[in-house]
């Protein structure tokens, strides 16, 4: 569950339990420049462990970077694919979703908009 644990104190203000400190949301952060995100591709904020697609002109989408399946670092996204190196599972740059195993669940997403020139969480 180590891409849960990251997802969740990365992306959810109170995320946990009991009297811990909540922790600071990703709100109108800059994920990524759009010149740097192609169409059909993607670029990878190494940082917050999110990598930020282009499935289609214009419309930025952005997810953990994290695999579901044991918790390894996806790589860049190309022709609208995101691939996991460690053990090939592969999911879908409009959404997330897992379309080949061995992963079954789908990439933890955020939500993105432009401002300027950048993709900031919503």
């Amino acid at each position: 569950m180590r891409y849960l644990a990251a997802a969740c104190g990365l992306a959810l203000a109170g995320c946990g339990a009991g009297d811990a400190e909540a922790e600071p949301t990703l709100k109108g952060k800059v994920l990524a420049k759009t010149a740097d995100v192609p169409v059909g591709g993607g670029t990878m904020n190494e940082d917050l462990k999110i990598v930020v697609t282009q499935p289609e002109a214009g419309v930025y989408k952005a997810f953990s970077s994290l695999c579901t399946h044991k918790g390894c670092v996806v790589s860049t996204p190309e022709n609208n694919v995101i691939t996991c190196a460690c053990h090939g599972s592969e999911f879908a740059a409009d959404s997330g979703k897992a379309t080949k195993g061995p992963a079954t669940g789908a990439l933890a997403a955020y939500q993105v908009k432009v401002e300027g020139d950048g993709v900031v969480v919503a």
